[in-house]
């Protein structure tokens, strides 16, 4: 029961960053497209850093997570083996 409430807690909150998240895509293509049309493409150089940035972090981390679940679970199993012996 309190692995199903952890897991709710956490599917909630993630449900509910992500929608403060979607909400700046909108405040970040006006302020690129404003620079952009003025001539300066620094700010939107860096907005493309930062998104490059967000992306790689997402895709390293799954797999980390992963790796560390994977090798848990394979201690664990060899624990058991070992006390069934």
């Amino acid at each position: 029961m309190k692995a199903f409430r952890i897991i709710l807690s956490t599917t909630v909150f993630l449900l509910i960053s992500c929608t403060f998240s979607m909400a700046q895509c909108a405040m970040c293509r006006a302020t690129v497209g404003s620079n952009l049309s003025e001539g300066r493409g620094v700010i939107g150089t860096g907005i493309n850093d930062g998104i490059l940035y967000l992306l790689a972090i997402t895709y390293l981390s799954i797999p980390t997570l992963i790796f560390i679940w994977y090798r848990s679970a394979k201690k664990e199993m060899n624990l058991k083996l070992k006390l069934n012996r």
